[in-house]
């Protein structure tokens, strides 16, 4: 599957053709196309919930032209926030917002997007999506539904030790 491009979600699920066309019809990816967005997440890998949010990752090498690409092209959209942290060790920025429907959270660092960890984790989920079947994507679902999130909800069915996020890493490779 090439997650490079949304072209995917057209024909997808009812939801993933939802949000391809509220990205489309805004125009989201292409006005950050400078920071080479990329959706990743649990609709793209239809796992998703009724509540889950469209996930799009950013690479800036300018933290502040980034910052003012998304206040200008989605600061007026309904419930608009944007936020700096540097928590896990890394500068990033995070704004939300709704479109038609679907949160948006865009989520901007200074890492390629191919090589961050929301993008890693959703190629290892899929890899073993795909494996695993449909039963094992039910209960995946099962589990968010229950309020757990993605990778501790893999990391429970996988039987993962320590911290889901770092475990599930194990699988890139494998």
């Amino acid at each position: 599957m090439n997650f490079s491009t949304i072209d995917y979600l057209k024909e997808g699920t009812p939801r993933q053709r939802e949000a391809y066309w509220v990205l489309t019809e805004h125009n989201v990816l292409v006005r950050l196309e400078p920071f080479t967005p990329m959706l990743v997440g649990t609709i793209p890998i239809n796992i998703d919930i009724d509540t889950s949010d469209l996930d799009i990752i950013c690479y800036w090498t300018d933290r502040q032209a980034f910052i003012a690409v998304v206040l200008d092209c989605f600061g007026k959209e309904k419930a608009f926030t944007i936020r700096e942290s540097s928590a896990t060790g890394r500068d990033v920025v995070v704004a939300n917002f709704w479109l038609d429907g679907f949160e948006i959270e865009l989520f901007g660092q200074n890492i390629p997007t191919h090589q961050q960890m929301a993008y890693r984790h959703m190629l290892i989920e899929h890899k073993l999506l795909i494996e695993r079947g449909e039963t094992f994507r039910q209960q995946v679902i099962a589990l968010k539904r229950a309020g757990l999130k993605t990778e501790p909800a893999f990391g429970k069915l996988l039987c993962l030790e320590g911290n889901p996020y770092v475990a599930l890493l194990a699988y890139e490779n494998a």
